[in-house]
């Protein structure tokens, strides 16, 4: 009976800790939280041609820090970031665009309520970051057909993210 308990308690927190062995170095540690693929805030994209369009995995990785490196750089959306850990930021925003895209990938963060909570995101940040994201894509060469494929599942986040 104590060993199909203990066998219950360990399942039960392998599905609730916050994802070490998928954390990069430099990361820093988070609380634990409920892992799964619906925190990504969307269905993916069942298309396999919008995840091609914006070159594979590779080039997500390449928008992704692209979007980021844009987002520091601007006054406006700086001072939101550069209090968190960038190092996790852009691992579970690769994770999670990978997934959306229908490439493959598991999102290991966490909801997007839980992710924004507390940070004053307008709507004027959320069409910002938008902005940078679309000149990332367009810069990996992401046609505006795709583009607007993939913005059209990450739109209705808007009320999951903005605060005010």
């Amino acid at each position: 009976m104590r060993l199909r308990f203990a066998c219950a308690v360990l399942a039960a927190s392998l599905f609730t800790f916050a994802a070490p062995a998928l954390a990069q170095e430099g990361e820093e540690p988070v609380a634990p939280y409920v892992q799964s693929d619906a925190n990504a805030g969307a269905a993916p994209i069942t298309d396999p041609a919008v995840f091609a369009a914006l070159n594979g995995r590779e080039g997500v990785n390449r928008i992704v820090d692209r979007t980021v490196d844009l987002a520091l750089a601007d006054p406006q959306l700086g001072p939101i970031f550069q209090p968190f850990d960038m190092v996790r930021l852009r691992r579970t925003l690769k994770e999670q665009f990978c997934y959306l895209l229908g490439g493959g990938c598991t999102y290991t963060g966490r909801d997007m309520t839980t992710s924004h909570a507390d940070m004053g995101v307008q709507t004027r940040d959320f069409n910002l970051l938008v902005q940078h994201l679309r000149t990332a894509m367009r810069e990996e060469g992401v046609s505006n057909r795709m583009q607007n494929r993939f913005l059209a599942v990450l739109a209705p986040m808007h009320g999951q993210v903005v605060q005010r």
